[in-house]
């Protein structure tokens, strides 16, 4: 990223900025993050101004409509730590509720509430870290264990996730 992109940027944020303002439109600031994603090293300090406010700079970047978490660097961790975290918390909560339910209602809930966790953002960082797949797995076997009411040595050998 050189000068003449930070220019760039900095005249279409001063560009909406007067197209807010002959609109009459208010455009909180305050709720703005600058994120810089790059590979390099040493990251070049940015500094974006809106309506005469330094724009704060953010070292991740959190779509929440989507779950997605992107960090500045472009390393999926802060994603995939999310992700498990809340299929761990739903897991939880599931086993909490229907530990007396029959198998076919524990699957069931199984594979709408926390399956689906995993298909859906697992897609965007392909898992190949051993200790990322690993903990995935974690999950998946836990869940089997508890929706078809097996003993750990039935499922040791278990891939239900990825190998």
């Amino acid at each position: 990223m050189d000068s003449s992109d930070i220019d760039s940027l900095q005249t279409e944020l001063n560009r909406l900025e007067k197209w807010a303002e002959e609109n009459e439109m208010k455009i909180n600031s305050g709720k703005g993050t600058a994120v810089s994603f790059t590979k390099a090293r040493v990251k070049e300090t940015i500094m974006y101004y809106f309506e005469a406010q330094l724009i704060p700079e953010a070292n991740s970047f959190k779509y929440s409509y989507l779950g997605i978490t992107i960090r500045s660097d472009l390393n999926w961790a802060a994603h995939i730590n999310y992700t498990l975290r809340n299929a761990w918390k739903v897991l939880h909560f599931i086993m909490r509720i229907f530990k007396k339910g029959n198998n076919i209602m524990k699957r069931l809930v199984y594979t709408a509430l926390v399956r689906q966790i995993h298909e859906y953002r697992a897609v965007c960082w392909d898992p190949y870290r051993e200790g990322q797949v690993n903990t995935f797995n974690r999950v998946q076997k836990r869940a089997a264990k508890f929706g078809n009411n097996m003993k750990v040595s039935q499922i040791k050998n278990l891939n239900i996730f990825i190998s």
